[in-house]
């Protein structure tokens, strides 16, 4: 797998001369990222924001080569509150009137994909931060698009293992509204029959800043062993506050997108004790023992995160992983162009930070199922347990 050591290489050439769709920019690389810093998806589109600040340190420290010029990384970083239609608009602006070479952003499936529709319009890559697995659908309307984060059939399938594992008989899915959640229930539902768990009940949270008490009350019916609670934070931890108070002592079990420090707030701290997770292995704190140049980095990323925001709670850097796909792309391309970055983005194989990464022509994403790991909630820590 290709690393991004990159940052340093020397460039090497490919004689590969595939062209596209070109902007004027030929000096530095240049990033919009599309994020939800407040409104709906803040909790995890902060957390994006900080990883993508990170990561430009990171990179030009030394800078990279690309072709023969060492370059370094620029982002033009917005925030669209969580509205698609916000969404859309800012790309257009970072296209036409920054000549940004690429986008990173959309950590819900619905900003994400007003950015996909933007990215296919004007030729420039997209780097999807949502889970949801039908942004890359149909993959001839989105040739632009690539996603980062774990596909959300192999997280059902890592619940469901898991899930045997314990010799939880029967469980009940307690999902998020729009896409995130429809991708929950669609896949965790089918995992959970091939282990043949049964399904308890399938409920809905309801949307906007209502009380979940009846939709938990509805969760925990049939007494089932464990409450898969498939829902983006901060309503994954609201949720589990009203699962528990509706007298639930079983196992709760969340998606990556539950893995913040919101989750983990005071507020929340009681009833997701013991809690199960299923993220990237970034998250553990083994990262910090690995050896080698991509143990390395990784220790020095989680030593700067916690210097810089004091705790490593809910870190999942998929927008870094996304710099350094761009990166790679950009070195084996000798160019930081949009066609050119797309190309070799099509290419494209990684072990990144959150996890690993092989793109092709009909695969854009997203993270590989053996990044993926088991983590639980001991004394207001994540800690992986397989």
């Amino acid at each position: 797998m290709a690393t991004a050591s990159v940052f340093t290489a020397a460039a090497c050439g490919t004689g590969d001369e595939q062209t596209g769709p070109k902007t004027a920019s030929v000096t530095d690389l240049v990033v919009g990222g599309i994020l939800e810093r407040t409104g709906t998806g803040a909790a995890m589109g902060e957390l994006q924001a900080r990883a993508l600040e990170l990561f430009q340190a990171q990179v030009n420290a030394d800078g990279f080569q690309v072709g023969n010029q060492r370059r370094k990384l620029q982002l033009k970083l917005v925030d669209s509150g969580g509205d698609p239609a916000k969404a859309g608009e800012l790309a257009t602006q970072l296209a036409n009137q920054e000549g940004v070479n690429a986008f990173i952003g959309g950590t819900v499936p619905e900003t994400s994909t007003a950015i996909s529709d933007v990215a296919q319009e004007l030729q420039v890559p997209f780097l999807s931060l949502a889970s949801a697995d039908d942004i890359l659908t149909p993959l001839s309307e989105r040739t632009y698009t690539f996603k980062v984060t774990p596909d959300a059939r192999d997280v059902a399938q890592a619940l469901s293992n898991e899930l045997k594992r314990q010799k939880i008989a029967k469980a009940s899915i307690l999902a998020g509204t729009g896409r995130h959640g429809d991708a929950g229930v669609r896949h965790t539902g089918s995992a959970l029959a091939g282990q043949s768990i049964t399904l308890g009940t399938t409920t809905r949270l309801p949307a906007g800043d209502q009380d979940f008490a009846a939709a938990a009350a509805e969760a925990v019916k049939g007494r089932p062993g464990a409450v898969i609670i498939w829902a983006m934070s901060p309503d994954a931890g609201k949720a589990a506050r009203a699962v528990r108070a509706a007298g639930f002592t079983g196992k709760l079990f969340f998606p990556p997108e539950a893995v913040t420090e919101e989750t983990l707030s005071t507020d929340n701290a009681d009833a997701v004790e013991g809690a199960y997770a299923i993220s990237p292995g970034s998250l553990g704190s083994s990262s910090l023992t690995e050896t080698g140049s991509e143990g390395q980095r990784r220790r020095d990323l989680i030593r700067s995160y916690v210097t810089k925001y004091g705790s490593f709670k809910g870190f999942a850097p998929y927008a870094g992983d996304g710099i350094s796909l761009l990166v790679q792309s950009a070195y084996l391309a000798k160019s930081i162009d949009r066609g050119r970055l797309r190309a070799y983005l099509e290419r494209s194989t990684l072990e990144g930070m959150a996890g690993a990464y092989a793109l092709t022509t009909i695969r854009h994403g997203g993270m590989e199922a053996g990044s993926l790991g088991v983590f639980t909630v001991n004394l207001n820590a994540w800690v992986r347990t397989a």
